[in-house]
């Protein structure tokens, strides 16, 4: 057996340390939170550690920029469209903080022993002196946040007289003691996060100016001289500065910097995102074969939408579509499984008419997508994901060409020509009549065989189903969706048989 003892670090001794007296002889230094969040960012930068773990595509843009705003000890305003990972950099920053600090025992807005702000911790140093005791706040305990509605009020945020404190302790209106803190001096010495600040009514966001510049705060004719010490951190969306409300100027210029965020510019980012944070089930992990077109199909409907004219650009296509929609995915590939009786299988284009609530719910439709209807947008926004990511893999097909002219694609439309009832691909079959139908489309096989050659087996079925939905898009062939399905015909089938 080992003889070892463990050894407690410097910080671990001197959390130790239980009264002020026993603090000072430690020899604690006080530190404002800018300045820990400072030094903490520069030895990270130093030791070439991740600032903000888990956060992809701001490594070149938004986070240099929110780490110049740190060294610059600003407060900050997070702007940019929904789901734009605003609130989950700011919940990072706690990263940035020591792990714990010292307060004065009891006191309701975590005073700094050896900087004591409240009149209850200057009254109880000054009676109890070294033998002051302390406590030690990790830094979990020290982020606040509050999302801006119309019903926050000043009592909420900065504080109120109390009458029932007042009763209590048997004081008058006129002794400071009757005040109850609200969220922002509770938040002293930790980082406060207000939400979607344009949201905040104008007086509120007056009742900030204070607290941001010259460090005291008014509560009901009181006007206390309290130093706060509080990294601000604001969040806001574009779109709220002509619709729901806007910034006033004032507060505006005391906030010292202001960082835009933005959507992934890749494909590859923005798989990224979706697959760290989409929910999914073990057993649809281990069930469910997702190929990787249909990733890529499904960052590529997010992209469309972000580009698409039925969909206000102003209001942004959150990130949050791409992670329900994988979610929805793997579900609707897993019931149409459990329908069939099959214990695998792998996820079809078809399937993605299971991500259409994932879509409708996320969009804002302009004027012509209204009269489209939300559904339809969805429903189209599929193939024209399709068609962008179709010439990455075949060979381009011209809008126009002439009669004589040969194309890869021949073959397919020739043998859908010769198909008297079209083709039928049903949603909910079992996987083997499934792959049967599609290897029936012999053309299909040799134009995979001849320009995507080293494409598994398993991922054929979906890239072949590709193939047919990307010849509908370019016009070559014509499909109908119906209840059970898809159907498939030559590009005039729907005009002939009335499909």
């Amino acid at each position: 057996m080992s003889n070892h003892i463990s050894v407690p670090s410097p910080s671990e001794r001197v959390r130790e340390r239980k009264t002020l007296g026993e603090l000072k002889k430690a020899g604690y230094q006080s530190k404002s939170i800018k300045d820990e969040l400072r030094d903490n960012l520069i030895q990270k930068i130093k030791n070439k550690e991740t600032t903000f773990e888990g956060v992809h595509g701001y490594e070149n843009t938004v986070i240099p920029e929110l780490e110049r705003a740190i060294l610059s000890r600003h407060n900050i305003n997070l702007l940019g469209l929904r789901g734009q990972a605003k609130t989950r950099l700011a919940r990072l920053m706690l990263n940035l903080l020591d792990e714990y600090i010292p307060f004065v025992e009891g006191s309701e807005i975590n005073d700094d022993p050896l900087k004591p702000i409240s009149r209850f911790a200057k009254e109880l140093i000054k009676e109890k002196g070294d033998s002051t005791p302390i406590a030690w706040l990790h830094r979990s305990e020290r982020f606040a946040e509050k999302l801006a509605t119309p019903d926050v009020t000043v009592a909420d945020i900065i504080g109120d007289v109390d009458p029932i404190k007042a009763a209590n302790l048997k004081l008058s209106y006129a002794d400071d003691r009757v005040i109850h803190y609200g969220m922002i001096p509770r938040a002293n010495r930790c980082i406060f996060v207000i939400n979607e600040l344009p949201d905040l009514q104008a007086r509120i966001q007056v009742a900030l100016f204070n607290i941001l510049q010259e460090g005291d705060v008014q509560i009901r004719g009181f006007k206390l001289r309290l130093p706060l010490d509080i990294q601000f951190l604001f969040t806001a969306n574009p779109e709220d500065y002509t619709n729901r409300g806007s910034i006033v100027t004032p507060l505006k210029d005391r906030i010292g910097s202001q960082i835009l965020t933005h959507y992934p510019v890749d494909i590859e980012t923005a798989r990224l995102i979706t697959e760290q944070e989409a929910k999914l089930v073990e057993s649809q992990k281990q069930t469910i074969t997702v190929p990787d077109l249909a990733r890529d199909l499904l960052e590529q409907i997010v992209f469309e939408a972000r580009e698409s004219d039925f969909i206000d650009a102003k209001s942004g296509v959150s990130a949050r579509l791409s992670i329900t929609a994988l979610e929805n995915l793997l579900s609707t590939a897993e019931r149409r499984a459990l329908m069939v009786g099959d214990e695998k299988t792998t996820v079809r284009l078809s399937d993605f008419v299971g991500i259409i609530p994932s879509i409708t719910g996320k969009v804002e439709l302009v004027y012509e997508g209204e009269q489209e209807g939300a559904a339809v947008v969805a429903y189209n926004l599929i193939g024209e994901a399709v068609k962008s990511l179709f010439e990455e893999f075949f060979p381009k097909i011209e809008k126009l060409k002439k009669e004589t002219q040969e194309t890869p694609y021949d073959d397919i439309v020739s043998w859908f020509f010769n198909q008297k009832d079209g083709f039928e691909l049903l949603d909910d079959v079992r996987d083997k009549e499934y792959k049967s139908l599609l290897d029936g489309i012999s053309p299909l096989n040799d134009l995979l065989g001849e320009h995507q050659p080293n494409l598994s087996k398993e991922d054929s079925y979906f890239v072949k189903e590709f193939v047919l939905w990307a010849l509908v898009e370019f016009k070559q062939l014509s499909k109908f969706r119906f209840t059970e399905g898809t159907h498939f015909k030559d590009p005039y089938g729907s005009f002939i048989s009335g499909i």
